[in-house]
C-alpha cells in the first residue's frame, strides 16, 4: 500500500507576525491598500513554498485570510449586512463588517467551536439571497499556480458548517438556498482544472438528527450534480463524525477526513461500520491542536487499523495547524520541554516520517514522549479537596446585600472589566526592561505612573469601582501563566486569536502550583491611590487552562483543579490585604464545553467546581465577580448560575443582546453587568445605543443587581476611543438612576 499526504489550516498570520504588522499598518494609514494586498500574497505563497519544501503531496491554498475566513465566505456570497452595503470599497466594507465604522456597528464575534478562534457570525435571515460575487478559492489557487506552478487543493468551508456559524436553526431550508452559490464555486474550479477541493465540515461533529443529516446529503448531492472531473474531499475535525454510517455511505464526495487525535470514536465507527471502498478515508493522525510530539507507534496503529477497511488512505493533520506556532526553531526554551515539542512545521516533518514509514518499510526512531514534571506538595493538595463543601455561605441575597452596604455603591454601578489601553509607550517600556535597557526599578516605577493616570482617569469620568488596568500584563493568560510554576513560554509562539490579535499560548508541561503573590503589589498600589473600590482581577482556572497548551499525561480535571489551587492562595491573600471586590475572569468557561452532548455533564461539573475552589473560602463580605465574552451563553445559563459568583458581567453588545434571551427563560436573581458596547470596534458607540441594551436587559433583570460595563477589556483601544466611550456609558447610568 502506498500512501500520500495533505495539509489544511496552516497558520495565516507568517512566522514573525507579518499578518499582524501589515493589518495595523494599513488601519492606521501608513501603508496603501495595495501594499497590504502584496503582504498578503507574499504571504500565501511564502506559506505554500513552506509547505511544499516537507514533500507533502496535495498542498492546499484558500487557507488564507486577511481577517477571518468565514467572513470571506459572507462576502464570497454577498452577505453583507444593509447597514455596511453603503461602503463602496470592497475592502474597507469587508473591514468595517469585521471592525465596525463610524456610523455602524460591527457584526458579532464568537467562538469557532471549542476553540480560542473568533470568528465574524454572518448575518443571514429568511429572505437572503446568495449570490456569487468573487471566487476567492478560485483566486487563490490561480495565484500559486501562476508563481510557484503548483496545482493546488483549494479549502472552503462547506454550506453547513458555515449555516451552523449563522446560528441558523432551519438548516434544510437554508442549504436548499446555498447549495447553488457552493456549486458556482465548484464549477469555476473544475473549468481551471482544479483536481481536489476539500470542503470543511466540522460542525458535522455536532449531535445531528436525522433531519439535520438528510438535508445535508440532499445539499450536496445539488452541490455536485453538475461536476464530472473534480474531486470532493469533506474534512471533519474537533471531534468525531456524527451520523457516521449515513454519511459516509451516502453522502455524494470522493472522500472524508477524520481528526484521529480529539475523534476517539472516529476508529470505534470504522471497525463497527466499515468504511466505502469507493472513497477515500483522509486520516488526522497528527494533531493541529496540541504541541506534544507525535507518538509514532500509535499513530501507525491506527493507520494499520484503518488499512484493514481500505488502502485509499491519505495522511493529514487532525485539524487546522493555525492553532500552532509556525515552528519551534524559533524557541530557545529548556531543552527539557523544547526536545517534548512539535509546532506547525514539525508536524510537516512528522507526516513526511510516517509516509516513509509505511512506504518503505522504515520505522520512524523513538521519540521523547515523557513528561515527567511533578509536585508530589501538589499531588497531596488535590487528594484533600472535598469536592461536596465547595460552596459560600451565607445564601448570596444576605452576602450580596452585606457587600453593597460596605462598598455603598448607587443602582446600576459601573466598572470596566480590568485592562486598559497598552499604549506604545507600555510597551516599549516592557520590551526595554526585558531587553536589559531599563532596569526593573525603573519599569516598576514606570508601571506604578500608568495605575496613578488610569486611577485618575476613572475618578474623573465618574466610574464607581475602579481597576488598576493591567499595565503589567501581556496577555491574561500569560502573565499568570510567566508567574506560577509548571509552566513555559514560548517566545515566538503566536498564533491568531481574531483578526490582527495574536496570542501565545502558556504551554503546562508539569504540575502547577504558586510560590509568591502574583497580584497583590498592583492591585494594593491602586486600592491606595483611591477611596472607591479597586477589583483585584484574575484570570479564572478553566480559561487559563483552555488558553493554554494542556499536559497529555494528566486529565484535565485534575490540571483545572492545581491552578484553582494556587489562584484560591491569591484570592485569600488578596482579602486580607483589604481588597473587597475579586473579579475571577472565565471567558473560556462555554468554550470549553465538549461538542458531544454526552460529554457535556462531565466538563461542567469540574469546571464549576474549580470556580468554586477559587472562591469557596472567601469571606460573606467579599465581592467575587466573574467575566464571559464571546461566546454561546444562552444554552449554558443554569451551569453559569451554579458558579455562584456575586456578579456576573457578560457580552451583549455585538451580539445584540441576545443573551438576554437566556433570562426570558431563567430567573437569574444575582448579580449582573450586562456588556453594553464592544470593546473590539474602534468606534465610540453612542449613549442611545448603549441605553437601549441596558433598557431591554431591565424589563428581565432586576435592576437592584444589574451593573454597567463594557463587554471585555480595553487593552486593545486607545485612550482618545476609551474615554468618551466610558463617558457615555457613566451618563447611561446616571440616566437610569434617574429613572428608578
Amino acid at each position: 500500500m502506498t500512501v500520500k499526504t495533505t495539509v489544511f489550516g496552516y497558520p495565516k498570520i507568517g512566522p514573525q507576525r507579518e499578518l499582524k504588522k501589515a493589518l495595523e499598518q494599513y488601519w492606521s494609514g501608513k501603508i496603501s491598500q495595495r501594499k497590504l494586498i502584496d503582504e498578503a500574497e507574499k504571504l500565501i505563497i511564502y506559506n505554500a513554498k513552506t509547505i511544499a519544501q516537507y514533500e507533502v503531496d496535495i498542498i492546499p491554498s484558500n487557507d488564507f485570510s486577511l481577517y477571518d475566513f468565514i467572513l470571506d465566505l459572507s462576502v464570497m456570497f454577498n452577505v453583507i449586512p444593509e447597514r455596511f452595503r453603503k461602503i463602496e470599497d470592497p475592502l474597507e466594507r469587508y473591514f468595517a463588517i469585521a471592525r465596525g465604522s463610524a456610523d455602524a456597528p460591527a457584526s458579532e464575534m464568537t467562538k469557532w467551536f471549542n476553540t480560542n478562534y473568533h470568528y465574524i457570525v454572518p448575518e443571514i435571515e429568511y429572505g437572503t439571497e446568495f449570490e456569487l460575487i468573487e471566487n476567492k478559492a478560485l483566486k487563490e489557487y490561480e495565484l500559486l499556480k501562476n508563481n510557484l506552478n503548483l496545482k493546488t487543493k483549494p479549502v472552503i468551508v462547506g454550506p453547513f458548517t458555515y449555516l451552523y456559524c449563522a446560528k441558523l436553526k432551519d438548516y434544510a431550508y437554508f442549504l436548499d438556498r446555498i447549495a447553488s452559490v457552493y456549486m458556482g464555486v465548484l464549477k469555476e474550479l473544475e473549468e481551471s482544472d482544479v483536481e481536489e477541493v476539500q470542503i470543511d465540515e466540522p460542525a458535522m461533529v455536532i449531535d445531528l438528527d436525522n433531519n439535520d443529516t438528510q438535508a445535508i446529503i440532499d445539499c450536496y448531492r445539488k452541490i455536485t450534480s453538475g461536476l464530472s472531473k473534480i474531486k470532493l474531499y469533506v474534512q471533519t475535525y474537533y471531534e468525531s463524525l456524527s451520523q457516521y454510517e449515513k454519511i459516509v455511505y451516502e453522502l455524494p464526495v470522493h472522500g472524508i477526513g477524520f481528526d484521529f487525535v480529539d475523534g476517539k470514536e472516529n476508529l470505534e465507527n470504522i471497525s463497527k461500520f466499515g468504511f466505502p471502498k469507493d472513497k477515500t478515508l483522509i486520516a488526522g493522525v497528527v494533531s493541529g491542536r496540541d504541541p506534544w510530539k507525535t507518538d509514532f507507534k500509535e499513530a501507525l496503529k491506527i493507520i494499520e487499523t484503518l488499512t484493514k477497511f481500505t488502502e485509499n488512505i491519505i495522511l493529514s493533520n487532525s485539524c487546522p495547524l493555525m492553532h500552532l506556532p509556525v515552528t519551534v526553531k524559533n524557541e530557545s526554551l529548556p531543552e527539557e520541554i523544547l526536545c517534548l515539542l512539535s509546532f506547525a512545521n514539525e508536524r510537516l516533518d512528522e507526516l513526511a516520517v510516517l509516509k516513509t514509514a509505511i512506504n518503505e518499510g522504515k520505522a520512524p526512531s523513538e521519540q521523547n514522549l515523557s513528561m515527567k514534571f511533578t509536585n508530589p506538595e501538589v499531588k497531596k493538595k488535590i487528594s484533600q479537596i472535598d469536592e461536596n463543601a465547595l460552596c459560600r455561605k451565607p445564601s448570596f441575597s444576605e452576602r450580596y446585600e452585606k457587600q453593597m452596604e460596605i462598598l455603598k455603591l448607587p443602582v446600576f454601578p459601573t466598572t470596566t472589566i480590568g485592562s486598559f489601553p497598552q499604549t506604545p509607550e507600555i510597551r516599549k517600556a516592557r520590551a526595554d526592561y526585558k531587553a536589559g535597557r531599563i532596569s526593573l526599578e525603573e519599569y516598576e516605577s514606570f508601571i506604578k505612573d500608568e495605575i496613578k493616570k488610569a486611577i485618575e482617569i476613572q475618578q474623573e469620568i465618574g466610574l464607581d469601582v475602579l481597576v488598576h488596568g493591567e499595565f503589567e500584563r501581556t496577555d491574561m493568560v500569560e502573565f499568570f501563566a510567566e508567574r506560577l510554576q509548571g509552566f513555559a513560554i514560548t517566545k515566538n509562539g503566536w498564533v491568531q486569536s481574531y483578526g490582527s490579535r495574536c496570542v501565545r499560548p502558556p504551554i503546562i508541561y508539569g504540575d502547577v502550583w504558586r510560590e509568591s503573590p502574583l497580584t497583590l503589589k498592583e492591585t494594593l498600589y491602586a486600592q491606595s491611590l483611591t477611596e472607591k473600590p479597586v477589583k483585584g482581577i484574575l484570570t479564572g482556572p478553566v480559561t487559563i487552562l483552555q488558553w493554554s497548551y494542556p499536559r497529555k499525561n494528566v486529565s484535565k480535571k485534575e490540571v483545572a483543579y492545581q491552578i484553582a489551587l494556587a489562584l484560591k492562595e491569591e484570592v485569600v491573600e488578596l482579602e486580607k490585604a483589604g481588597i473587597k471586590i475579586v473579579q475571577i475572569d472565565e471567558p473560556a468557561f462555554r468554550e470549553g464545553m465538549p461538542l458531544k452532548k454526552a460529554k457535556v455533564d462531565e466538563y461542567f461539573d469540574w469546571a464549576i467546581k474549580s470556580f468554586k475552589i477559587v472562591t469557596s473560602s472567601v469571606k460573606a463580605e467579599t465581592q467575587i465577580h466573574t467575566h464571559m465574552c464571546y461566546s454561546e451563553f444562552n444554552d449554558i445559563i443554569d451551569k453559569i448560575y451554579a458558579m455562584d459568583a456575586d456578579v456576573i458581567s457578560i457580552e451583549a453588545s455585538r451580539s445584540k443582546g441576545e443573551i438576554l434571551k437566556a433570562f426570558e427563560k431563567f430567573k437569574y436573581d444575582r448579580g449582573i453587568g450586562v456588556g453594553v458596547y464592544d470593546i473590539h470596534s474602534p468606534r465610540v458607540p453612542s449613549t442611545e445605543e448603549m441605553i437601549e441594551i441596558v433598557k431591554r436587559a431591565v424589563k428581565l433583570i432586576d435592576k437592584r443587581l444589574f451593573w454597567i460595563n463594557p463587554d471585555c477589556g480595553l487593552k486593545t483601544r486607545a485612550w482618545q476611543e476609551t474615554i468618551p466611550s466610558l463617558k457615555n456609558m457613566v451618563k447611561v447610568a446616571e440616566i437610569m438612576r434617574k429613572e428608578a
